[in-house]
């Protein structure tokens, strides 16, 4: 019986197996709002099997987004277009999740596929970001407005205030994104952290926000349904944030009640040398499950049912997250089942005729 097919239980919630759509930013959205393009992104991933279908980062303010095309949730009229996301995946036997982001420094950036690099001009429409630190991600990026104290407690509040849109909007799952450079790593990390004040310089500063933003939504999201903390495990530099810390992270974060650790890497330093490869992130779960007691994800690289199902046999990780070979396949998962044997997953009714093409053509068939 293959693991990555089996149903996987957190808290009161039971996902169909252990494949998660990872977020991944599509950078369609006005005025934060969602639309047709989002509905089918994410819809055809719960058609095709996953069990776990995550939105892309979902800005919690307006100068949270990493561009101006970015899903937001800052809003109420913000809740009712993602509401019919929900809707949609739940229909398809999927659970909904939802990832909350703040960019910080690394906002009011270009969508990918206009060939600029950095940040917009407020002038073009872009925004002063804000960071831990007046430190820039490089320097095609703004250098941030130094959050205050009292800032701080508003950016806490405003990821509470999502989180609780994000019920309504009928979310299962809710992850709060502190990886890959946005502002909760921003914090954790020395390279872009050098504040003198309880939010920086020690280690206990360092993750203090992140522990605040984690424990305020753990408050707010309901008891029988998991919250999950996105981090990367190393930035790939020296004297960097590194992989003991985020153990220990992960230690603290389990003790108030987070479920499970996804685990990434980079993000932070922007000409970090990067070791790519399949699976070359797993270890980092592996270490994450292991020495803290809490489940971990991993993500990156992991193209085959065969991989999957082995890094799950060896107790690397708890579920896999999937990104790019499900914008190559969204029907990853369902061709998965048939590779592993499993026979647990269904194609959707509308399209068995065509699953098994040793299967008779019958006259419906020919009405296409």
């Amino acid at each position: 019986m293959s693991l990555l097919l089996e149903p996987y239980t957190l808290r009161q919630l039971t996902v169909r197996n252990r494949i998660a759509v990872s977020p991944m930013c599509q950078y369609s959205a006005e005025n934060g709002l969602a639309n047709d393009w989002h509905l089918v992104h994410l819809g055809s991933r719960a058609v095709g099997g996953a069990g776990l279908v995550f939105t892309e980062a979902v800005a919690v303010t307006a100068e949270g987004r990493i561009t101006p095309q970015d899903l937001g949730l800052w809003s109420d009229e913000q809740i009712e277009p993602l509401q019919r996301i929900t809707r949609f995946i739940t229909a398809q036997g999927a659970v909904p999740a939802i990832q909350l982001a703040h960019a910080g420094r690394k906002g009011s950036a270009w969508r990918p596929w206009l060939g600029k690099s950095g940040a917009i001009p407020v002038s073009e429409g872009g925004w002063v970001p804000v960071g831990p630190s007046k430190i820039a991600f490089d320097p095609h990026y703004t250098v941030p407005a130094e959050l205050s104290e009292a800032q701080i407690q508003e950016v806490i509040l405003a990821f509470v205030e999502a989180a609780r849109r994000a019920l309504t909007a009928n979310f299962k799952v809710a992850e709060v994104h502190a990886a890959h450079g946005y502002l909760l790593h921003q914090f954790l990390s020395p390279i872009s952290n050098q504040r003198r004040d309880q939010y920086g310089g020690s280690f206990e500063n360092r993750i203090r926000l992140t522990l605040q933003v984690s424990e305020a939504i753990r408050t707010v999201w309901p008891e029988e349904l998991p919250v999950f903390v996105r981090v990367s495990a190393t930035d790939w530099v020296e004297d960097g944030w590194n992989p003991d810390e985020t153990v220990e992270l992960a230690r603290r974060l389990k003790a108030l009640g987070i479920d499970l650790i996804d685990v990434s890497s980079g993000g932070t330093a922007a000409h970090a040398e990067i070791p790519t490869g399949p699976g070359y992130q797993t270890r980092f779960a592996e270490r994450v499950r292991k020495e803290s007691g809490i489940a971990a994800g991993t993500v990156g690289m992991i193209t085959d049912p065969a991989q999957a199902e082995h890094i799950l046999r060896t107790g690397q990780a708890d579920i896999i997250l999937l990104a790019r070979e499900l914008l190559r396949d969204p029907y990853w998962p369902l061709h998965a089942d048939d590779d592993l044997g499993g026979r647990l997953a269904t194609w959707p009714a509308q399209y068995q005729r065509a699953t098994h093409r040793d299967q008779p053509i019958h006259e419906s068939d020919l009405r296409d």
